[in-house]
């Protein structure tokens, strides 16, 4: 028998071997994929029955070994890295939930009238100051009032007015200074109550009065008490 003839055997042999092999052998893949247990039984029917006179190149089944295993490893990767996804989520969800019912600061100046008129804001101040006021602006600009908070430690402050009209946005101003009546910058805060959380994004976001737009929770700059 030929050369030629003697390949097409070894090669229908070994394609015999393998197919009954694989078939023999529980495996996870599809008929079109191939993983490393399949790999080393095609790898080990190649090898017997192949021919001497051109036997396979080690080369070629090395790369084609490690093309499997980077594949793998790839793969199993993408599973680690949904389940740290999934799980950021879910905690994503819990500290979003947490949140509803109380009352959150993000950055701005406004505060806003409650049902009832009353109306909730907050600073930070660097320093502590021996005077401190807060102006409450209307939205035409007028004042409003004057709220004289005095002397304050450093730190996250708060204050209420309860005379606003229900549903209306105040700005409003904070002077402060020092003992020796150097101005005490502050930063000011705006407080909303929070209602629900929104789910139809990316991440969650908080629903929260007076806003027709939710709120990422990564603006929130600091949580009060419960909403009033």
């Amino acid at each position: 028998m030929n050369s030629v003839s003697t390949n097409n055997v070894n090669a229908a042999n070994a394609a015999s071997v393998a197919a009954s092999s694989t078939a023999s052998t529980p495996s996870s893949s599809s008929a079109s994929t191939l993983n490393q247990a399949d790999f080393l039984q095609l790898l080990t029917a190649q090898l017997k029955y192949q021919s001497p006179s051109s036997p396979a190149d080690p080369t070629q089944m090395a790369q084609e070994f490690a093309a499997i295993s980077t594949v793998q490893g790839i793969n199993q990767l993408n599973t680690q890295l949904s389940s740290i996804t999934a799980a950021s989520g879910a905690s994503q969800i819990a500290q979003a939930s947490s949140l509803v019912g109380r009352q959150v600061a993000v950055s701005g100046n406004n505060v806003i009238a409650s049902s009832t008129g009353k109306a909730d804001g907050g600073f930070s101040l660097p320093s502590a100051t021996a005077g401190t006021s807060v102006t409450i602006l209307n939205p035409n600009g007028s004042v409003a009032t004057t709220l004289n908070l005095g002397a304050l430690p450093a730190g996250a402050q708060s204050f209420s007015w309860s005379g606003g009209t229900a549903g209306t946005t105040y700005n409003y101003d904070i002077s402060a200074t020092d003992a020796n009546g150097n101005a005490v910058s502050a930063t000011p805060y705006t407080v909303y109550n929070v209602q629900g959380v929104n789910l139809s994004g990316a991440s969650p976001t908080l629903n929260v009065a007076g806003s027709a737009t939710p709120l990422p929770v990564s603006s929130v700059q600091t949580v009060l008490g419960a909403s009033s």
